[in-house]
């Protein structure tokens, strides 16, 4: 059996929220007007465009991210009948063994996003793959039987090291500064297979274990 899969993208998510769709959704839920007040007050505090739009990094904002699209979560499953559906906030993946199925999805779930949320997915990321490949979902390759870090942030993050390294043997920043960003690295890549890049890590925090917090 040939496993598919497709990772959708929807197109500029936080920046294209509309507030009073939002609202309607909040109020489906909530009967309390001081809550719904101070609601709207949060939701018309921010503005990418007239009445779209939450501001990236504000703790409301992942929790309206998951209010809005938890009814495209149920059209999913319940109306297209997925059955292996995954979504974290605004990136999707759907995987089926019938790659009639994925094509046709598109076309609803395109629809449904369109009509239901004012939202449209990224026309030029439409690319069905197979599952043996990986999944390039949230900054990582998901493979059947492992997690790596994808290529370009491991490439990223070696040369970024590199320059910190530099930058402290030169004067130009502490030494916690550079641990602190070896211990970030090291962090993000903690669930993931990527030796190599872990060892590289490892070996510059290794350089300046002995050295004072400044040179």
């Amino acid at each position: 059996m040939r496993w598919l899969y497709k990772v959708f993208y929807i197109k500029k998510f936080f920046d294209s929220v509309d507030h009073e769709v939002l609202l309607d959704l909040l109020k489906q839920k909530i009967d309390c007007p001081e809550t719904l007040s101070l609601l709207e007050k949060i939701i018309d505090s921010f503005h990418k465009t007239p009445g779209k739009g939450l501001p990236l990094g504000n703790v409301t904002s992942q929790i309206f991210a998951n209010i809005y699209m938890n009814i495209f979560d149920w059209y999913v499953k319940r109306e297209l009948n997925a059955k292996y559906y995954i979504r974290y906030c605004d990136d999707f993946v759907l995987a089926s063994c019938d790659k009639d199925v994925l094509l046709n999805n598109i076309r609803h779930l395109d629809y449904f996003l369109s009509e239901n949320l004012k939202l449209t997915l990224h026309s030029n990321k439409i690319e069905i793959r197979k599952l043996r490949q990986g999944i390039d979902f949230l900054g990582v390759v998901l493979l059947p039987y492992r997690i790596v870090t994808r290529t370009k942030t491991k490439t990223r993050i070696v040369k970024k090291s590199a320059r910190l390294l530099l930058e402290f043997q030169a004067g130009n920043i502490t030494k916690d500064k550079l641990s602190q960003s070896i211990s970030s690295y090291l962090g993000h890549m903690g669930h993931t297979k990527s030796r190599k890049t872990k060892y590289f890590l490892h070996m510059v925090r290794a350089k300046t274990r002995n050295l004072p917090e400044s040179i």
